[in-house]
Order: structure tokens, then C-alpha cells, then sequence
């Protein structure tokens, strides 16, 4: 009788104890992770798990009359792997594809049974030896031979072109980690403008510094990226920054929230996106979409440009960042406007 007794109040009292921990923002918040969980295998699971060429701009360069039955062969394609257009000359090929106009050329020698392949890894090692395979391919069906030259080729160090993608991710992870720790040490949303101003400041300095360690690892410590390191550190900080105050922006909006927000952005739709794993001819038509108008997907872009490609092509990529990170302190400082606007004059006591 006595176990019997006191078993009723220890059940009620973990009974009551577990009312008071499911609460319906704590379930809410369950519920958001578990959803977040589902994108992320949804994102990856759907972005890469089938790889297909789709419309990679590529060169011909022959005479006239051969160049359009080439491009009309192409063109014709099952699948549209291609985009062919007709190209001057070699060095104009060549040009284009350093400028990443186009991801390869075929140089057509109309007197003889070899023709040439010009072909890029530094903007993606799969990219290249699929359209090699594809190539040689329908050579062979016409009874030709072709040689394969590499304009723009990934360093040794640097398998399957994939450093410029993963440096990106460790930038971006960088940014979204520090304001959500900011959020978790501090409160979610900045009680005023002045505390705005100090977090955007506290992640201009993490961005640059974190931009630095980025640049040197992949480069002068690993040898996996050639380039500028000096234009790398410009761009991990951009990245970093970029990233980091966006997410303080969703934050300022959304409040804890923001963090799930950042990371479903930055995370779910943009690594799978980004072109990293497959170059964006590569990737089903929405992903290849979405990924350069997202960080990692940006960044990637620019890494790659940096280290293989002269530093071409970047102006855009650089515009999309820049737009990311003007928009992220723009919107922390108005979130922060109104909320010092509903809380009073006086805020709350806490850190910055």
C-alpha cells in the first residue's frame, strides 16, 4: 500500500513535468527540425542523384557549311546534353571557354579523320569527362578520332575540381554559425540599432579573419587551389559576411526561427545547388536555376573563376553576394528599428 501511494504523486509529478516541457513552441519547433530534415534529404537526394548533361554551351569551330552541320547534329541530340554554337576560330574557342562562355570546343579538321577537344576541369572534373565521353562517342559512330586538350585544367591537389566548392561551404557554414550564436548568447533579435550595428561589425571581423584561414588552407598550406590568395580572402569574407548577416536578418524578422531560415536557404537549397559535386549543366533544371542566385552556388562560381579561369567571369557572382549582404544589413537594422519601436526606449539588459 505504501509503494502503491507514493507511486501516484512521483507518476503525476513526471506527468506534469513533461506537460510543462511540450509546450506549443517547443512542438513547434520539433516540428520545424523534422520538416528541415526531410528538405535536406529531399534537396540532396533530388539535386544529385542523377546527373544528367543538360544544355552545356559548347563551340564548333570548322568551315561554314561543316560548323552548321555539326552545331544542326548536336543540336538534335536526345536529351539536349548541348548547347552548340558556331565558333570563329581555336583562339576564339579557347578565349570563351577561358571567359566561361562556353565548358568545351570541338575543333573540326575537315582534311582528315582527327579533330580536337577542348574541354575545361577546372570548372568541374566531371563536367569535362562527360562531355569527353559524349564526344567520343558520336566520333567514333562517324568513324573519327578525337584529341582531348584540357584549356583550364584542375590542379593535382585538387580532386574532382571540388576544393572551390568546399571552401565556399566552410565560409557559409562560418557566417550562419556565428549569428546563431550571436542569437543563442545574446537574444535572437538585437534590442536596438546601436546592438544591430555591433553584431553586423562583430561579423565583418569573424568574416575577415575566417576569409583569411579559408584562403591559406586551400592554398599556400594544402596546394589544393591555385589563384590570388589575396582575391580568395576577399571572397571568403564576402561569402562569410554575406551569409552571416543574412541569417542576422532572419533572425531580426523571425527570431529563432531565423536560424531554420538561413539554413534551409543557405543549406537545403543552396549547397545542393551550387555546383560543386555537378557543375550546373549537370543538375535538374530548378536546382540549376536557384544556384547562382544563392551564396554557395555564387561563391562556388567565383572560387573556381579565381583559381582556373583568370579571375573571369565573376562580376555577377560578386553583384548576387554584395546584393545578399547589403539586403542582411539593411533588414537587421529596420528589424532592429522596430522592435526597439514596440519595446520602448529603454531595452532590455543584455549583451550586444
Amino acid at each position: 500500500m505504501t509503494q502503491t501511494a507514493g507511486a501516484g504523486p512521483s507518476r503525476s509529478s513526471f506527468l506534469g513535468e513533461v506537460k510543462e516541457a511540450v509546450t506549443p513552441r517547443a512542438t513547434l519547433l520539433v516540428l520545424g527540425v523534422i520538416v528541415l530534415q526531410l528538405l535536406f534529404i529531399a534537396s540532396y537526394v533530388g539535386a544529385l542523384h542523377h546527373p544528367k548533361l543538360r544544355d552545356a554551351p559548347f563551340g564548333v569551330v570548322a568551315p561554314p557549311a561543316v560548323a552548321e552541320r555539326a552545331v544542326t547534329r548536336l543540336e538534335r541530340l536526345p536529351g539536349s546534353p548541348l548547347d552548340p554554337r558556331a565558333v570563329t576560330d581555336e583562339a576564339t574557342a579557347r578565349r570563351q571557354i577561358t571567359d566561361r562562355e562556353i565548358d568545351g570546343a570541338l575543333i573540326v579538321n575537315p582534311a582528315g579523320g582527327g579533330d580536337t577537344l577542348l574541354v575545361a576541369s577546372g570548372g568541374g572534373t566531371v563536367l569535362a569527362t562527360t562531355v569527353e565521353s559524349l564526344i567520343n562517342r558520336l566520333e567514333e559512330a562517324e568513324g573519327r578520332t578525337v584529341r582531348t586538350v584540357d584549356v583550364a585544367p584542375a590542379s593535382r591537389q585538387d580532386f574532382d575540381g571540388l576544393s572551390s566548392f568546399y571552401v565556399v561551404v566552410g565560409w557559409c557554414v562560418g557566417g550562419y554559425l556565428c549569428a546563431s550564436i550571436l542569437a543563442i548568447s545574446a537574444g535572437a533579435r538585437p534590442a536596438d540599432p546601436r546592438r544591430a550595428a555591433i553584431r553586423i561589425g562583430a561579423m565583418a571581423l569573424v568574416s575577415l579573419v575566417g576569409g583569411l584561414g579559408g584562403a591559406v588552407i586551400v592554398g599556400p598550406v594544402l596546394g589544393a587551389l591555385p589563384g590570388s590568395v589575396a582575391a580568395l580572402w576577399g571572397l571568403g569574407a564576402l561569402v562569410t559576411f554575406a551569409v552571416g548577416v543574412a541569417t542576422l536578418a532572419l533572425q531580426g524578422l523571425f527570431g529563432i526561427v531565423g536560424i531554420g531560415l538561413a539554413i534551409l536557404l543557405v543549406v537545403i537549397a543552396g549547397n545542393p545547388s551550387a555546383g560543386g559535386a555537378f557543375p550546373l549543366p549537370m543538375l535538374p533544371p530548378f536546382w540549376a536555376a536557384i544556384g547562382p542566385a544563392l551564396p554557395p552556388g555564387a561563391g562556388t562560381w567565383t572560387a573556381r573563376s579565381i583559381a582556373y579561369f583568370e579571375g573571369n567571369a565573376v562580376l555577377g557572382p560578386l553583384l548576387v553576394l554584395s546584393a545578399w549582404a547589403l539586403a542582411g544589413i539593411v533588414v537587421t537594422m529596420l528589424s532592429a528599428v522596430a522592435y526597439r519601436g514596440r519595446h520602448g526606449a529603454e531595452p532590455p539588459a543584455r549583451a550586444p
